[in-house]
């Protein structure tokens, strides 16, 4: 189970059985459910209203009605809860409350969101397949590893999403829009935190990240996943899925961010996540 800030495609999510909590998105007056709507749909409000929405996690009641509706579905199942960054949003708090009572479930903090947290979550479903045998112990152990070894970073294509939000102020925006400044932003325990300052445009800066954070990082070149949100320049994947190629990953997964990281990252963002090795 995850929230659905994971951004995992609902054809995975489907072909494994997870189970998909929501996390909500106030456009106004009006709160949505994140995963309903497509997040071009986020840029569109603002571009239309100058409003930026506001993202919430989710609450207990969300968690209680999805552990009760897999319990029905598998009433002999143990729940592995494998939750969206604990300090950045309250959902790993209302997984705990809801799941007590519950003692057929557990939950995990992985320390990331969005691509990150899918990451972990489809790695462990793989490995599940692969171990049909395995109970809570054996897969709680697995996605422990997981997220130890989990990385992610990403860079927004401007600043306005982070102005608008409160993030940044007026003038470190229009800088950064003028001198084409991209802040790095990684998950470092558990928190979004800008490590270093890009200059540039993104079909120079985008594969270049790739190569500087795999080798940076020591990834894994089974797979990499990486992140765009609504308006990323069809010519800047081509170039960053060649140099990932190149670069000697096996498999290249392309993760459309939904609204929670689009209202925050804003359109054009770029990530990259992958696993250090053992």
């Amino acid at each position: 189970m995850a929230e659905s800030g994971a951004d995992i495609p609902p054809r995975l999510a489907e072909k494994y059985d997870l189970q998909i909590v929501p996390m909500h998105i106030a456009f106004g007056a009006e709160t949505r459910d994140d995963g309903s709507f497509p997040s071009e749909e986020i840029c569109a409000f603002y571009d239309r209203t100058g409003i930026l929405p506001k993202t919430s996690g989710s609450v207990p009641e969300d968690f209680a009605k999805a552990f009760d509706a897999a319990r029905e579905r598998w009433p002999q199942a143990e729940i592995l809860h494998l939750a969206y960054s604990a300090a950045t949003t309250c959902s790993y708090q209302s997984a705990l409350i809801a799941a007590e009572g519950r003692e057929y479930v557990r939950s995990l903090d992985t320390g990331v969101a969005c691509a990150g947290q899918g990451a972990v979550v489809l790695s462990l479903a793989r490995l599940l397949e692969e171990n049909p045998d395995w109970g809570m112990e054996e897969a709680a152990k697995a996605a422990g590893d997981l997220i130890d070894r989990v990385r992610m970073c990403f860079i927004p294509d401007d600043l306005e999403y982070l102005r608008a939000g409160g993030r940044v102020s007026n003038a470190v925006a229009l800088a950064g829009r003028v001198l084409g400044i991209h802040p790095l932003i990684e998950f470092v325990n558990g928190e979004l935190v800008a490590t270093k300052k890009l200059r540039g445009k993104l079909l120079k800066l985008a594969p270049q990240l790739v190569r500087d954070y795999a080798e940076g990082q020591g990834l894994d070149q089974e797979e990499l996943w990486l992140i765009w949100t609504p308006g990323f320049p069809d010519e800047v994947r081509a170039v960053v899925e060649e140099t990932a190629k190149a670069l000697g990953f096996r498999t290249v997964t392309w993760i459309k961010s939904g609204g929670v990281i689009t209202t925050h990252a804003g359109p054009s963002a770029f990530g990259v996540v992958g696993f250090a090795h053992s």
